[in-house]
Order: C-alpha cells, then sequence, then structure tokens
C-alpha cells in the first residue's frame, strides 16, 4: 500500500491540485498532510480527490471550527485528528503532527514505524531507534522546492516528489 505524506500546503490551491493529481496517478490509497492547510477551501480539494485524508492541525490553520466542519462534511473521506493523528494501516503504526518537538516524542516512544511531521518546510528523513522519521518538506513552496513524498509501506521505500 502507497501512502503519500505532505504537509504545509497554505492555501496553494495549484501545488495541491498539482499533488493530488500526482497521486492518484501513483495509485496512493491514503493521504497524510502534516498541517497548516490554513483556509478551510483546502479541505474542499482534498475531498475531490476521493482518497482518504487523514490530517493534524498547523500552527496556522486559521478557522479551526470551520476546518472541523468540512472535514465532518467529506462522507468520512477526510478524518481530522487534531494536534497528533495515529492510523493504523495493517499492524503498520504510523504518528504523525506538525511540530518537530511532538515528533520527536512520538518516535521516541517507540511506538510507531514512521512518524511525519512538518512545520519547517524542509525535507528530513531519519531515524530515531528504529522509527523512520518523516518530513516530506512543503506543499506551498517556500522555498523554492516544494513536494511531498510517496512511502510505500511493505518496501518501506519512500521516494520525494517535487512538485
Amino acid at each position: 500500500m502507497k501512502i503519500a505524506v505532505m504537509s504545509d500546503s497554505h492555501d496553494n490551491i495549484w501545488k495541491l491540485r498539482k499533488a493530488l493529481g500526482i497521486i492518484k496517478s501513483e495509485n496512493c490509497q491514503k493521504i497524510i498532510h502534516c498541517g497548516d492547510f490554513v483556509a478551510p477551501f483546502m479541505f474542499k480539494e482534498l475531498e475531490q480527490a476521493g482518497i482518504p485524508v487523514h490530517c493534524v492541525f498547523g500552527n496556522n490553520d486559521g478557522d479551526k471550527h470551520l476546518l472541523t466542519r468540512f472535514a465532518l462534511e467529506s462522507n468520512g473521506l477526510i478524518t481530522l485528528h487534531s494536534i497528533i493523528g495515529e492510523v493504523d494501516q495493517d499492524g503498520f503504526k504510523i504518528g504523525f503532527t506538525h511540530e518537530w518537538p511532538v515528533a520527536q516524542g512520538l518516535a521516541a516512544s517507540g511506538k510507531y514505524h514512521l512518524v511525519c511531521f512538518g512545520h519547517s518546510h524542509q525535507y528530513v528523513l531519519k531515524h530515531i531507534k528504529t522509527t523512520i522519521v518523516l518530513n516530506p518538506g512543503d506543499i506551498m513552496g517556500k522555498d523554492g522546492d516544494p513536494g511531498f513524498c510517496i512511502f510505500d509501506i511493505p518496501s518501506q521505500n519512500i521516494q520525494r516528489i517535487p512538485i
């Protein structure tokens, strides 16, 4: 199973649409978004992709009430986990959040196979004990290198996809 991991889209609807097109063509079955959508209209784009999305709030997300309402009205396609999210995919445990200090704690717990985070807009791939720690970089392109990652669970292969 392939999972797309993204973060920090910051209202860049054009880059998000491009990423979603790639995600569909790669047959990803789930999307994890590590926060900073900013505006609720970004959820409409994610919903239209038709791929289940698990996400958390970031520090720049505006109207949390409206974001929550849009997620609840997505017919189950968008699951908003608040600050820390967790997905168990056939025994492969994934934890995700927005900021590094929380991700570091999740990884140090040893509970997860993969921990994802965002916030810094920089691609990071490392290990803490046996946990893979991944920041996919940003969708927005703040520093000129927009992209996301595709994680293949069986092979544990991680591919960074520029957009």
